[in-house]
């Protein structure tokens, strides 16, 4: 019974990037060993965030219910260095955008779900006893790949040189909102306390609108390139 816990939060966790793969240009493209390699910058990119956490924001007791408000904006600003991996991924890949996007997004994404997320799922989903958080774990999994690839498409756009400068401080807002909203959202759960369920929730809910508005604004990029005779960029 453990062992088929764990086989369907395993599957739950790891299917949908095998299916994104199979079924988008990474496949057609054979992406994988590009893939690897951002997986190889995310772990690079983790290293210094570390680093730079243990060397000049050391972390102090905090009474309970009490939030340090001071180490969650300094945990937030280092979100940033994920911005600046994303984006040393996407300048050294060659190709399509929307191929630039996905290897960056999945890969980036891959290899946080291995990093973070197999060993809990593998100690923890076979345990004695059910429990809803593995299967909590793996819906985030599945959250942080959409999650990751919108930050890739945001990242790119930024980098477009025919972008409309009116749309810019919409997307740098987006990016913002993105690479915080870890943050954003355990500083909620402290505040309102919120059950892991509700935080999902408004995890799903804050992925989906800025999903949709970042969509929005690369399908009338892409339209504007069509216009203009540059179809090899989307």
């Amino acid at each position: 019974m453990t062992l088929f816990h764990f086989g369907n939060c395993f599957a739950l966790a790891y299917f949908p990037y095998l299916i994104v793969y199979k079924n988008s240009k990474l496949s057609e493209y054979s992406s994988f060993w590009p893939c690897v390699k951002a997986g190889g910058v995310y772990l690079l990119t983790q290293l210094c965030k570390m680093i730079i956490l243990a060397t000049f924001f050391p972390t102090y007791e905090v009474p309970a219910g009490k939030i340090d408000l001071h180490g969650e904006l300094m945990k937030g600003a280092v979100e940033l260095f994920d911005l600046i991996g994303l984006f040393v991924i996407i300048s050294q890949q060659i190709g399509r955008g929307d191929l630039k996007i996905l290897v960056a997004g999945v890969g980036w994404a891959m290899a946080e779900l291995i990093s973070m997320r197999l060993l809990p799922l593998w100690v923890g989903a076979r345990g004695i006893e059910f429990s809803w958080k593995y299967i909590q774990l793996s819906f985030e999994a599945n959250i942080s790949l959409a999650h990751h690839i919108i930050m890739a498409m945001l990242i790119w756009m930024w980098t477009r040189n025919n972008i409309e400068k009116s749309v810019l401080p919409l997307i740098i807002s987006l990016l913002l909102l993105c690479s915080s909203k870890e943050t954003l959202l355990e500083l909620l759960g402290t505040l309102f306390h919120f059950s892991s369920f509700g935080i999902l929730c408004i995890n799903v809910l804050v992925t989906l609108l800025v999903g949709l508005v970042a969509t929005h604004l690369y399908i009338n990029l892409c339209i504007q390139d069509n216009a203009w005779g540059n179809p090899k960029y989307h």
